[in-house]
C-alpha cells in the first residue's frame, strides 16, 4: 500500500523576521509602567496604518529601554527569546510576544473573493489561502495555480497541480509573506458554461411557448 502524506504532515516553514517587516513587540513583566512602553504599537492607528517597529536596513528594530536591536534573520520564537533577554537587564521577569503585523498573501485570478488577506499567526498553506477567497469559481484550473513570490529582490513563479497529492510537498506549497496566488481561468469551461447560458433562457422560452400553445388549444 502506497504512502499517504496528508496536508498536516507537511511542515510549515520557520518564518524569518526580514528587512522591512513591521513586527509588534509586547511585553509583560512585573513594571506597570516598564509595560506601557511597548502597549502602544499592537494593532493598526485608526488611519488604518500598522503599528509596530519596523526592521531597518541594518536589521534592527528600536525598542524601549534596549535600544536598537538585531532582530533581521530570527524566527518568532528566536526574537521572543533575545528581546527577553535584553530587556532582562532592566525589568524583571520580561515576557515578549512577537508578531509580524505586515504579514499579508493576495489571491487572484478565478477566485470568489479576491482580496490581500493580512496572517495573522505567519502560517498559512494554498489551501487555506484559496479558503480565505472563497475557493475557486467554476472556471478556476485547478491543475494550473500559479504562485509568485518575491524573497530578497528576487522574484519566482511556481505552477502548482491541486489534484496532484505532490503538491503538498512543494515549498510553494505553503505560503510566504507577499505572496501573490493567481488562479488561471479554464477557457475551455467558460465558452462551455457562457454556451450553456444562452441555451437555457432558449429553452425556457420554447417551453413557455408550448404551454401558452396547450393552453390556447384546451380552450376550444
Amino acid at each position: 500500500m502506497a504512502n499517504v502524506t496528508t496536508a498536516n504532515d507537511v511542515q510549515n516553514p520557520e518564518v524569518r523576521i526580514k528587512q522591512n517587516d513591521v513586527v509588534s513587540i509586547t511585553m509583560n513583566s512585573l513594571s506597570p509602567e516598564s509595560n506601557l512602553l511597548f502597549a502602544s504599537n499592537k494593532g493598526a492607528s485608526p488611519d488604518g496604518t500598522l503599528k509596530g517597529y519596523k526592521v531597518n536596513k541594518s536589521g534592527n528594530v528600536h525598542l524601549p529601554l534596549v535600544g536598537d536591536f538585531k532582530i533581521e534573520g530570527m524566527s518568532i520564537e528566536e526574537a521572543e527569546t533575545g528581546v527577553a533577554a535584553a530587556l532582562s537587564k532592566y525589568v524583571k521577569n520580561p515576557e515578549v510576544e512577537v508578531q509580524i503585523v505586515n504579514f499579508k498573501i493576495t489571491v487572484i485570478g478565478e477566485v470568489n473573493r479576491p482580496s490581500t488577506f493580512t496572517i495573522t499567526d505567519e502560517k498559512v498553506n494554498l489551501l487555506e489561502a484559496l479558503g480565505m477567497a472563497g475557493d475557486m469559481t467554476v472556471y478556476g484550473k485547478r491543475e494550473n495555480v500559479l504562485i509568485i513570490r518575491t524573497e530578497d529582490g528576487h522574484k519566482t513563479m511556481k505552477r502548482l497541480n491541486l489534484n496532484n497529492q505532490e503538491t503538498m510537498n512543494s515549498p510553494y506549497f505553503n505560503l510566504k509573506q507577499n505572496d501573490i496566488v493567481y488562479v488561471e481561468p479554464d477557457r475551455a469551461k467558460a465558452i462551455e458554461y457562457s454556451s450553456n447560458t444562452r441555451i437555457i433562457p432558449i429553452v425556457t422560452a420554447s417551453i413557455s411557448a408550448v404551454a401558452v400553445l396547450v393552453a390556447v388549444l384546451l380552450r376550444r
